[in-house]
């Protein structure tokens, strides 16, 4: 909207050429999208509370400190939605292509994760949208957005993986590149929900990493920066910062009820959707493989996951005394405050080891 008005009435009215900076922008979108949060937040988590009732079922057979979580509503990542949305379309430029789809898978993503909340809280139970059909309509709504990504990208680039650490150099997967992306976004998204276990464990690990891609993505927009720092140049990726600035605004926001004790879960509505829009910036900004690193604490979680299951099929040993891996820890005896704060400096170490890769190269 802002940006609309300056390209139309910058000639009328000066000033408004503020809103053709990009910083500028993004900026406003962080404190749009903070002060939306702030203002539906109270209301939608008490309507949330009196329409769940009970809450999101804890489940049984977790840390026992969690029994007390019981009654606490869910879905508070719709709030996160909303304030993303709105504020992104206040801030962003509607010509850049990137940005819709970031929009759409969020939104994609955010409706299944909505469905498996809503099945959870009516069935009252740990378990809502069966597994293969969540995979299902994430593999969906991720190849189209694959495809999407790969249409609008330079030629030369659409099917690579960029190395870190070497200047321009790049695996191209030819038309395999599909299933590359197809399983970075599905991943992503399935580990952010993994993450989602403890009160603010995912939020500042999220906002770290979305603050990455924002570096990642206005360097590689700005043919000087990209130069400099050995990118391939990419036209009109830095809008995407503008986008990141609105979730990051909306997440900082939600961190704000969302801390503990929580008043609101993120729930699925908001984990698989967030995993959904950091695994495309990944795609988006060619950094496939920084964020691998960047996202080391969601790249944790999920080994665990992974690991753990596997141990236990071939050898009928958990290697862990619970997954995902917060869970070991607090089955080891630290507090879940303790987790958190340790996961979230571990999320910062890791954003300074992928950030570092962008300068060695």
């Amino acid at each position: 909207m802002f940006y609309f008005l300056a390209e139309h009435y910058t000639n009328m009215l000066n000033i408004l050429n503020i809103f053709h900076y990009t910083t500028f922008r993004l900026a406003g979108a962080v404190l749009t999208s903070l002060i939306i949060m702030f203002l539906i937040s109270p209301k939608l988590i008490n309507w949330l509370r009196i329409k769940q009732g009970k809450g999101q079922p804890i489940r049984l057979d977790g840390p026992q400190t969690h029994l007390a979580k019981a009654g606490t509503p869910t879905m508070g990542g719709f709030m996160i939605l909303i304030s993303t949305t709105i504020s992104s379309l206040m801030w962003i430029n509607y010509a850049n292509c990137f940005v819709w789809i970031l929009l759409f898978i969020m939104i994609a993503y955010g409706f299944l994760g909505f469905l498996d909340d809503y099945l959870k809280v009516m069935k009252k139970t740990s378990d809502g949208l069966s597994g293969k059909l969540k995979l299902l309509g994430q593999f969906v709504f991720g190849v189209i957005t694959v495809f999407l990504i790969m249409y609008f990208q330079p030629s030369n680039i659409s099917h690579t993986l960029e190395i870190p650490f070497f200047k321009k150099v790049f695996i191209n997967f030819g038309s395999f590149f599909p299933i590359v992306g197809l399983f970075i976004i599905v991943g992503s998204s399935n580990a952010v929900n993994l993450t989602d276990g403890l009160d603010g464990l995912a939020a500042v690990p999220i906002i770290i990493a979305t603050s990455v891609f924002i570096i990642i993505a206005y360097a590689i927009g700005h043919l000087d920066y990209a130069h400099y720092l050995q990118f391939t140049y990419i036209p009109n990726i830095a809008e995407v910062a503008v986008f990141c600035g609105s979730l990051i605004g909306a997440t900082m926001g939600f961190l704000w009820y969302n801390a503990k004790p929580a008043e609101i879960f993120m729930g699925d509505t908001g984990s698989l959707a967030i995993g959904g829009v950091l695994g495309s910036l990944a795609l988006i900004t060619k950094h496939e493989i920084v964020w691998a690193v960047v996202g080391g604490v969601f790249v944790m979680e999920t080994v665990s996951v992974i690991l753990q299951v596997g141990s236990y099929k071939l050898r009928k040993k958990r290697i862990f005394k619970m997954a995902p891996i917060h869970h070991h820890f607090e089955q080891l005896g630290w507090a879940e405050t303790k987790v958190v704060v340790r996961f979230w400096i571990l999320a910062i170490i890791f954003a300074i080891l992928g950030l570092i890769t962008l300068k060695l190269r």
